[in-house]
C-alpha cells in the first residue's frame, strides 16, 4: 500500500496553472511538479506566472537577502 495516495479528482474550487500545457486546470490535473497552486479562484491562477516574476523581484531586490558587509568580506565583485 503506498503512503501517499494521487489524487485524481481535484476538489471544487481548487484552482492551478499548468506550466507545461500554460493552462488553468480546476483541480490538480497534472503532475505536482509542473504546476502552482491552490489558488482560490480561476483568475488568481490564470495570473500566475505574473505573480512569480513580482515575487522574484520582490527576493531580487530584498536587502535581508543581500547582506553589504558579506560582499565586503568577499571583495565585493561580482565574477
Amino acid at each position: 500500500m503506498a503512503l501517499f495516495k494521487r489524487r485524481t479528482v481535484g476538489k471544487p474550487g481548487e484552482w492551478f496553472y499548468c506550466l507545461k500545457h500554460q493552462t488553468v486546470e480546476e483541480g490538480p490535473e497534472c503532475r505536482a511538479a509542473d504546476r502552482f497552486g491552490p489558488y482560490d479562484t480561476r483568475e488568481e491562477a490564470s495570473h500566475a506566472m505574473e505573480t512569480a516574476r513580482e515575487r522574484n523581484l520582490e527576493w531580487e531586490t530584498d536587502p535581508k537577502w543581500h547582506d553589504k558587509s558579506a560582499e565586503q568580506e568577499s571583495g565585493g565583485e561580482d565574477k
